[in-house]
């Protein structure tokens, strides 16, 4: 009875072993494509994010998840175990190799930094399969509430920052994002137990990562990662008012000459505000990076807007203020970020990214405050309206809200 109870035992786990091993060689060092639990070894420790790999007609493609974002790459290639995932438009990408029979894939990821010739760069695993984000998630313990909204002050070396926390919580599970007085943090994506929050988000280019201590109505000793080199302390206090906590971004910046400017765009054609084109005509001057989260959440809207509004008059440009110092890459730069976004008004390479420098070379700007900064010119080409900043659709309603003031100002410049 022993013998046979051995021999069924042993049939079993060779069956699974085969079966096993069948599915790594269908999938494994044969295929890239599936669920991938990928993570970047940053300073604060493992960012985790999701990754879906798909074949088409022997195309690969692949979405990077963040709770419920799904982000587009611009292309994937996979030849002999080498995989390369492309994020054009950021100047990033992640190369690893597929290890362990194809249930690995180790290696970097790295993209175009501030300054010529510099890159930001992190280790780079994943493993099949993505059926948790963080490992805390596997581990019993007792749920930690953070469903809300929260007052949130940052401090890094510049100094304190306010933002606003707004988290929706199912079981462990969080998802949610922190709204700046520029901007929003995106899609982030966690778990809270055992009195411990943790968030992630990973675009191509952003990679963010924040922890905590719970405690009741507080959170304390939390930590922010950007990247391979941000690191910032951060608290919150639990509110049901949080609607004035930040400043709007309509009253952040102001003009203090008359809005003028010449730049080339990106075939190095120069163009001005005294060009035909623009005579008579309100304007939305858009000062935007390729590099900017949020100015990829906005040109798309105005996108839209410059479609809908030009035959009624409406022009916008954009002035991009670039990471390097190189024109050829940026102007490269802005042909992608203008096919992508399916943008038709023109885009014209201002300079460099840093915040100083730019507000010198536009001249007409108290202080550059963030990326994107939008200027709304009537058809005299007086300022208008200055909008600080923007709200990506990771923040839900105050995404919806801004989109719907951004047209009301443009349909009251045409008026």
């Amino acid at each position: 009875m022993n013998k046979i109870i051995m021999l069924t035992t042993l049939f079993l786990l060779s069956a699974c072993e085969r079966s096993e091993n069948s599915e790594i060689e269908q999938t494994g060092s044969h295929s890239i494509t599936g669920l991938w639990r990928g993570i970047l070894i940053s300073p604060g420790g493992e960012l985790p994010f999701g990754i879906d790999i798909t074949n088409e007609n022997d195309v690969y493609s692949a979405k990077i998840l963040n709770g419920e974002e799904r982000v587009e790459t611009s292309s994937v290639e996979f030849d002999n175990n080498n995989l390369t995932i492309n994020f054009s438009w950021y100047d990033a990408k992640i190369v690893a190799k597929q290890i362990d029979g194809g249930l690995r894939l180790e290696g970097q990821w790295s993209k175009t930094a501030s300054g010529k010739d510099q890159t930001s760069s992190l280790p780079f695993k994943a493993s099949r399969g993505f059926s948790y984000r963080f490992k805390s998630e596997l581990k019993n313990g007792t749920i930690s509430s953070v469903d809300g909204n929260w007052k949130a002050t940052f401090n890094d070396e510049d100094g304190e920052t306010s933002a606003v926390a707004e988290f929706k919580q199912q079981g462990q599970i969080v998802n949610g994002t922190f709204l700046t007085p520029t901007g929003d943090y995106r899609y982030l994506a966690g778990v809270a137990n055992n009195n411990r929050l943790f968030l992630s988000a990973f675009d191509g280019a952003h990679a963010f990562l924040f922890d905590a201590d719970i405690n009741g109505t507080t959170i304390i000793n939390g930590n922010f990662w950007s990247r391979d080199s941000y690191h910032a302390r951060w608290t919150a206090l639990k509110s049901d008012e949080t609607s004035d906590f930040l400043p709007s971004s309509w009253e952040m910046n102001k003009t203090i000459s008359k809005v003028a400017f010449s730049f080339k765009d990106s075939n190095g054609t120069l163009m001005q505000l005294s060009d035909e084109r623009f005579k008579n005509k309100p304007i939305l001057i858009n000062l935007f990076g390729t590099w900017c989260p949020n100015c990829n959440d906005e040109a798309p809207v105005l996108a839209r807007f410059y479609d809908k509004y030009h035959s009624h008059g409406l022009e916008v440009v954009g002035l991009a203020f670039e990471f390097t110092e190189d024109p050829i890459r940026d102007r490269e730069q802005l042909k992608i970020f203008k096919q992508r976004h399916g943008i038709n008004y023109p885009l014209l390479l201002a300079g460099g990214n840093d915040k100083t420098e730019a507000t010198k070379i536009l001249g007409f700007l108290d202080k550059i405050k963030s990326y994107p900064t939008t200027i709304f010119l009537d058809r005299n080409h007086n300022v208008m309206k200055v909008n600080t900043g923007f709200s990506g659709p990771g923040t839900g309603e105050h995404y919806t809200q801004l989109v719907e003031e951004l047209e009301n100002e443009i349909i009251a410049l045409l008026e």
